[in-house]
């Protein structure tokens, strides 16, 4: 049995920037995916059976457990495994530029997220189309010749941005044709050995992105 034991519902969510880090470090986990019951109420109970036994700080979903090491929320996660895992920001002006896109990954998960889960996803949707190569001008221009968004390393914010990047091209294909360093970026985040091989095994959530109660991206 691995020793390292992760937890979420079984989406890609939060959870698949944690997955994408955790096979390109080359840990073996447990990856625990929890089941919504069905509509309309989408019951929570197979979590909630777990969710206060767990020895989590503040229980919920993304979590992480190795030993002692009990952790929940997504980025405390991402942090904690780019100490771990050499993928942290070595250098005061690689820590500036993973906490800048960090803030504005932050931001644009949340607009994905609202638009996907919102009963008026059809009527929003336009603007968001409309705003999203907007944000990503903005994106493109930091990375700039940059392989990695910290610089010349690869960081734990890396499978963050190639997640979004990978959400919104489905949702908008041709998304990033007009960006190409961006493209770049998200080819080279796929195409690294261990992420490509996670992506194609049947350990990989292909679909769906979000909970079977969403608008776009669920079951």
């Amino acid at each position: 049995m691995a020793s390292v034991k992760t937890g979420y519902w079984n989406i890609r969510g939060y959870m698949q920037p944690i997955r994408l880090l955790l096979a390109y470090a080359g840990v073996e986990h447990e990856d625990k995916r929890y089941n919504f019951g069905p509509a309309p109420d989408y019951d929570s109970s197979e979590w909630l059976k777990d969710k206060f036994n767990l020895g989590l700080d503040f229980p919920n979903c993304p979590y992480y457990i190795d030993g002692d090491v009990k952790l929940s929320q997504t980025f405390a996660i991402l942090k904690y495994l780019g100490r771990k895992h050499n993928l942290a920001p070595k250098t005061e002006e690689e820590h500036i530029r993973v906490d800048l896109i960090e803030a504005e990954a932050e931001d644009m998960r949340t607009k994905w997220s609202t638009l996907c889960y919102h009963a008026d996803f059809e009527k929003m949707k336009p603007e968001y189309v409309k705003n999203a190569p907007v944000k990503l001008k903005e994106i493109s221009a930091f990375l700039g010749s940059h392989p990695y968004f910290a610089g010349q390393n690869i960081t734990y914010i890396d499978f963050l941005i190639y997640e979004l990047m990978d959400q919104n091209s489905q949702l908008i294909p041709g998304l990033l044709d007009e960006f190409p360093n961006l493209k770049e970026f998200h080819a080279r985040i796929g195409g690294l050995e261990k992420v490509a091989s996670y992506l194609s095994s049947d350990k990989c959530i292909k679909y769906p992105f979000n909970g079977p109660m969403a608008q776009w991206g669920g079951k």
